[in-house]
Formats: C-alpha cells, sequence, structure tokens
C-alpha cells in the first residue's frame, strides 16, 4: 500500500525546477482518506509538509487512490475534476500549473 507521503515524495522527484523560476506558490493537498500535505513551490525549490498550510493559493481535495493515478500519469486531472473525483478550492488556473511543475 503506498502512502500519501510515499506519492508526495514521488512528486517531488518530478518536480521540474525551471517551471519554477520567479514563482511563490502553496498547494494544499487534502487527501480525504490520508493525511494532507502541501507543497511549498519558491524560486524554483519544492518544499513538501505534512499538515495544513495557513495560506495555500489553490487546496485540491481528492482520495488518495485519484492522487495516485494523477502523479504517475494513469489518471488525467483535468479528467478526475470533471469526473467530480477532484475538487478545487482558491485559484483553480493554479492547479493546471502543477501539471508543468510536475511532469509524468
Amino acid at each position: 500500500m503506498t502512502t500519501v507521503a510515499d506519492i508526495v515524495k514521488t512528486m517531488q522527484s518530478k518536480f521540474n525546477s525551471s517551471a519554477a523560476a520567479g514563482l511563490d506558490l502553496v498547494f494544499q493537498f487534502n487527501i480525504e482518506d490520508g493525511e494532507n500535505h502541501y507543497l511549498i513551490v519558491k524560486d524554483g525549490t519544492c518544499d513538501v509538509q505534512q499538515g495544513d498550510a495557513p495560506n495555500p493559493n489553490v487546496t485540491l481535495i481528492m482520495d488518495s487512490e485519484t492522487l495516485k493515478g494523477i502523479t504517475s500519469g494513469e489518471t488525467d486531472g483535468m479528467q478526475a475534476f470533471m469526473a467530480g473525483k477532484l475538487r478545487a478550492e482558491g485559484d483553480m488556473m493554479l492547479a493546471m500549473k502543477l501539471s508543468e511543475l510536475f511532469p509524468v
């Protein structure tokens, strides 16, 4: 069983620092059946923290299977969103930026 922490670490290993140049963003991942994590993307770096960010730019809400599918490339994020498996709160356009920051 892959944990949410493992999935997030996998994301961090795929991080595209050149796509993050000049950014200062916080992505919150609220996992309905696991622990929450957030990513701080700042000036080409990515820091992963467990828990809830104080002021995320965008919050993505899903279950761990959806997160695993999106990060592995098995599930398209937009299709998951349209199917109701992924919800976003905050700046929706930033959610689209995740595919540039973490290519699969």
